[in-house]
C-alpha cells in the first residue's frame, strides 16, 4: 500500500464502517458514559472478551460511577463487580489507586494531557490515547493489537510493537483520522481482518491490501 493511498483505504472503511458493530468504549461515549468510566471500562477491557467487559462494567458504574464511590469499595468489593475480567486483582488495585490519586490530585475529574493519564496505575498509551478520544473528545491516536496488526498487514507502516506503530502513525497518518482510526480499525479487525486467516475474500480494501505476513485467508 502506497502512502498517498491512505486516503481512499479511509474513504471505503469509514462508509463500511455504517454496517459495522462499534467497539464497546465507542458504544459508551456514545451513550454519555463519563471520561472515568470510560477510563474504568478500558482498563477492565485489556486482554478481556468484549462481552465480559460490557457486564463488568455495567455492574461497577452501577456502584460505582465515579472516584469517590469507587474509593468506598474495598478490593474485594470490586473484585467481586469486575470478576471474571483478566487480571481482576490486579486491576481492583489499579481502579482503588487511580481513585485516589484523582480525587486528591485533579478534585476527582480524570485528567485531560497524555503526560497526567500515563502517570496513572495501569495506564499505557492505548488507555490514555483512548480516554482523551473517547472519554473528552480530545485529540489522540490510540493503537490496540488490531490497529498495530492491520496497519504494518497493509504495508502502510513496518513496526514490531504497538508503541512503535503509534509513533509511525504519529508521522505519517493525515491528522483528520487520528480520533478515528482506531474505531474503525478495531471494527475492521474484529470482523474482517482477523489475526489468524482473515477474510480477504470479502475485504472491501483487497487491492489496496499488501497482505503482508498473511500466509492463509479465507
Amino acid at each position: 500500500m502506497k502512502k498517498k493511498q491512505i486516503y481512499d483505504l479511509m474513504d471505503i472503511l469509514e462508509k463500511e464502517y455504517e454496517n459495522w458493530d462499534a467497539p464497546v468504549v465507542t458504544l459508551m461515549a456514545n451513550r454519555g458514559a463519563s471520561a472515568f468510566e470510560i477510563l474504568v471500562s478500558t482498563i477492565l477491557s485489556l486482554r478481556t472478551k468484549d462481552e465480559t467487559t460490557v457486564e463488568a462494567s455495567k455492574r461497577i458504574d452501577a456502584v460505582a460511577a465515579n472516584p469517590y464511590d469507587m474509593d468506598k469499595l474495598e478490593e474485594e468489593e470490586i473484585q467481586k463487580l469486575i470478576y471474571p475480567v483478566g487480571f481482576y486483582k490486579r486491576k481492583s488495585t489499579q481502579l482503588k489507586k487511580i481513585s485516589q490519586i484523582l480525587i486528591e490530585k485533579y478534585d476527582g475529574e480524570v485528567p485531560k494531557t497524555l503526560e497526567e493519564l500515563l502517570e496513572l496505575p495501569g495506564v499505557g498509551r492505548k488507555t490514555a490515547n483512548l480516554v482523551l478520544v473517547e472519554g473528552h473528545r480530545l485529540e489522540g491516536l490510540c493503537v490496540d493489537t488490531h490497529v498495530h496488526r492491520i496497519s504494518n498487514r497493509l504495508g502502510y507502516i513496518k513496526t514490531k510493537t504497538p508503541d512503535e506503530t503509534e509513533f509511525a502513525l504519529r508521522d505519517q497518518l493525515p491528522k483528520k483520522y487520528w480520533v478515528n482510526y482506531n474505531e474503525i480499525l478495531v471494527a475492521f479487525g474484529q470482523l474482517l481482518c482477523r489475526p489468524i486467516s482473515p477474510h480477504c475474500s470479502k475485504c472491501p480494501v483487497a487491492e489496496i491490501c499488501k497482505r503482508v505476513g498473511v500466509d492463509k485467508h479465507r
